[in-house]
């Protein structure tokens, strides 16, 4: 549940576990990479407004409550830690922010708290650890959140979308990479093996029976208009 009084003293961080590592909220004055604790990371959260449409929704991540993820079926195991970026949101632009990020996390997600673990000491020492974060999760409960998916079907299904803020795939291929560049130990398996996946299927599906490079068939974007709008407007997915 929403706390209205969070932030009021100049202390409104965000923890961002998805799109929010590469693309962050607009007026953050410190960016910290480090990690949560007792969530799992999943591709399980359907985006039919960033990275597909209502008529072909895509795929985006979200957290899974420890807990709840080990009473699931999943193929992929998870690293204990959640590793990620936590932003400060200076007290003048609070109230701005946060009204970007409840239309950019409007497809399904929901505002938590969560304890977050900078991953080295920060050069301000008035930033506290651990640091009190706002965080966006499509809870199982939300029309939006899919569940345990097979992963081969998964990737094909991540390939084959697109959405107005792009390709569903460069939504995966983006969240490697910024999760790898934040510290040795901050990759997530389940990630990684989808961007396997889905390298393997591209590799297959541009070449046809006659060996000839091909095009990969693309999901029914039923006529939308796919564009990008500036960075201080963008209305990007989750997490993230």
């Amino acid at each position: 549940m929403a706390d209205d009084n969070f932030g009021a003293n100049d202390d409104f961080w965000l923890f961002g576990y998805g799109s929010l590592i590469w693309k962050p909220p607009p007026h953050y004055d410190l960016r910290v990479p480090g990690y949560i604790e007792g969530y799992v990371r999943r591709f399980w959260q359907v985006s039919e407004d960033h990275r597909g449409t209502p008529e072909a929704p895509g795929r985006v991540v979200t957290l899974i409550d420890r807990a709840h993820w080990e009473t699931l079926v999943d193929e992929h195991p998870s690293p204990h830690l959640t590793w990620g970026a936590a932003y400060h949101i200076p007290q003048q632009h609070v109230a701005e922010v946060r009204n970007y990020l409840d239309i950019r996390e409007i497809n399904g997600y929901s505002i938590q708290y969560t304890p977050f673990h900078p991953s080295h000491s920060p050069a301000d020492p008035s930033v506290p650890k651990p640091i009190k974060c706002l965080v966006y999760i499509g809870l199982p409960e939300n029309p939006q959140f899919l569940g345990p998916q097979d992963p081969q079907e998964l990737a094909a299904h991540i390939l084959k979308s697109r959405g107005p803020s792009g390709e569903n795939r460069e939504y995966l291929f983006m969240l490697e990479e910024a999760l790898l560049g934040l510290s040795p130990e901050s990759g997530d398996g389940h990630i990684s093996d989808l961007v396997s996946r889905c390298r393997e299927i591209e590799g297959k599906e541009y070449k046809g029976d006659d060996g000839k490079r091909v095009e990969i068939k693309r999901a029914d974007f039923g006529g939308v208009e796919l564009h990008k709008v500036g960075s201080t407007e963008e209305q990007e997915e989750v997490e993230k």
